[in-house]
């Protein structure tokens, strides 16, 4: 049957290929050539597939020139109508195509298959949301929990419930169904891996592991203040000890002074089993993570650093705009993730809300009278590009009474006046950056990721952004290194790291002489119930 019908259109599309050849009226008389005459030119007759009439137009006069075709011309123009014919005729067919047909091919088609589609069009919309294609899917991969029913057919499983009783319910309902149920799926697997703890860290233990399992990526949304969206993908990440580096550049940078705002965002396939390679252009799900003002960025945004090529501009809460030096455009944009909930605020926000976190309940102590100034432990990694200058753990800190001052709680992680504490940073201290075409290093800046745990070893205080390294302008109580001094400060809302370190010359590296943590008073009240 589909072979008669194809010799039907071919036939058909060479009808229409010999009418468009044939000439439709008398051709004019030919006009006499220089030339002497070689042989008489063939009338024109009905054979219309060897004959066609070519007109060019010289100094305003039309000419009719008459020439046999040759048969490989025949085949050419032959082959051109029909494929011009079988095109239209083909979009003649899909638009006029009767839904029940159309109901019956999207029903062949996969979950992801059927939310593409949907995008065409409205009717192809309302036509991929059919609640018995759905259910079908749906029961495929969820059967029933029954023992005595029998699940071999998918078609099978249709036929226990009515048609009409699918269809009772709105369309689309077991499409939403389905997706919830699959995104729920894919959760409670992954929370699966977050289950183990490091001891030293108090974060998972297979944080990279879950990233990869639930084929999750970053983006920034781009938005001018026009309200036009330009989303970067990710192209490149770096995992660290306690964080992940996440890296956007390229040469299709929207102009800066036209950006109002960036929004950085977790993706993930909307349908983790059926999205084993992700996709850009497949369904997805996004978690807005944080969002930047980008209006004068330049003027109102600390310069951590720069270098001969790019300025760096950091932007809290663990941004990093890269900036060219000549043109002022944007050269990369990075991202320094820390671990500590990074799954659930990368996956459980939505495109324009970000995950609140659960409240933290305060464990009451009525016997401690210090309750909450002691035994805390604080793991802290400085790194940049793959290179760790410092990464080490420390136990048993603590803070007197007299030490809490204008709102903050002391902790002398490392003494100034204890030289064994004192620890060298490994390496040639700096910020690596690259691009697609450049590549550099800014000194004196690198990434910092600190993790504060309380004396239950739960987090208390985490976060992993941009630092840079200031020459310090007190003079050197030091006596046993000689050296320049250079000063590390951060300041969020829940606390303080400043940080001292000395140049020594003989051997090339960069020596800290003194860490202190200076936490928020409001937070400590608040984690433990306390009136400090």
């Amino acid at each position: 049957m589909a072979t008669g019908r194809g010799w039907i259109l071919q036939q058909h599309s060479l009808g229409l290929a010999w009418a468009a050849a044939a000439p439709q009226r008398p051709a004019p008389p030919v006009l006499p050539s220089r030339s002497p005459p070689t042989s008489a030119a063939p009338p024109a007759g009905p054979d219309r597939g060897s004959l066609a009439v070519r007109l060019s137009k010289r100094s305003g006069i039309f000419t009719a020139m008459s020439a046999k075709l040759s048969e490989t011309q025949n085949v050419r123009i032959q082959r051109h109508y029909q494929k011009s014919f079988m095109k239209s005729k083909f979009c003649l067919c899909i638009e006029s195509m009767p839904s029940e047909i159309l109901l019956k091919i999207f029903s062949y088609l996969d979950a992801v298959s059927l939310l593409c589609i949907g995008c065409v069009n409205k009717r192809f919309y309302h036509l991929a949301n059919d609640n018995v294609i759905w259910f079908k899917i749906y029961s495929s991969f969820f059967p029933p929990k029954r023992t005595n029913w029998k699940t071999n057919s998918v078609e099978r499983t249709a036929v226990l419930l009515s048609h009409a009783t699918i269809q009772d319910r709105e369309s689309g309902y077991w499409k939403n169904e389905y997706i919830m149920k699959q995104i729920a799926t894919g959760k409670t697997r992954i929370f699966q891996l977050l289950k183990p703890i490091n001891p030293s860290t108090g974060l998972p233990l297979k944080t990279k592991e879950a990233i990869k399992t639930y084929s999750l990526r970053w983006v920034i949304v781009l938005k001018d203040r026009n309200g036009k969206e330009h989303v970067m993908e990710q192209v490149d990440i770096s995992y660290n000890d306690t964080s992940i580096t996440v890296f956007w550049y390229g040469t299709n940078w929207p102009c800066l002074d036209t950006l109002s705002t960036l929004e950085l965002c977790g993706v993930t396939p909307l349908l983790l089993d059926q999205c084993k390679v992700p996709t850009k252009n497949g369904p997805r799900r996004r978690s807005l993570i944080a969002e930047f003002n980008l209006s004068n960025l330049t003027k109102v945004t600390t310069m951590i650093g720069s270098d001969m090529v790019v300025q760096l501009f950091r932007l809290n809460p663990g941004l990093l705009v890269g900036l060219w030096k000549k043109g002022n455009g944007i050269a990369f944009v990075m991202a320094s993730l820390h671990h500590h909930q990074l799954i659930e605020r990368s996956t459980l926000g939505s495109a324009t809300i970000q995950y609140i976190l659960p409240p933290h309940k305060p464990i009451l102590d009525d016997v401690d009278p210090e309750y909450g100034l002691h035994g805390y432990q604080l793991h802290i990694d400085m790194h940049s590009g793959g290179h760790t200058y410092i990464c080490g753990t420390f136990r048993n800190l603590f803070c007197r009474k007299e030490y809490i001052r204008n709102g903050y709680l002391r902790l002398t992680v490392i003494s100034l006046k204890n030289n064994s504490q004192h620890l060298p940073l490994a390496g040639k201290v700096g910020f690596f950056w690259r691009t697609d075409v450049f590549e550099g290093n800014v000194q004196n800046c690198y990434m910092m990721d600190v993790t504060l745990l309380d004396e239950t070893e739960k987090p208390f205080w985490c976060f992993s952004a941009p630092v840079y390294m200031k020459l310090s302008s007190k003079a050197s109580c030091l006596y046993d290194y000689m050296g320049h001094n250079y000063d590390l400060n951060y300041m969020d809302s829940e606390g303080k790291v400043h940080v001292e370190l000395v140049w020594i010359e003989e051997s090339k590296e960069y020596y800290i002489v003194n860490l202190v943590l200076y936490l928020s008073t409001e937070k400590v009240n608040r984690w433990f119930g306390t009136k400090y």
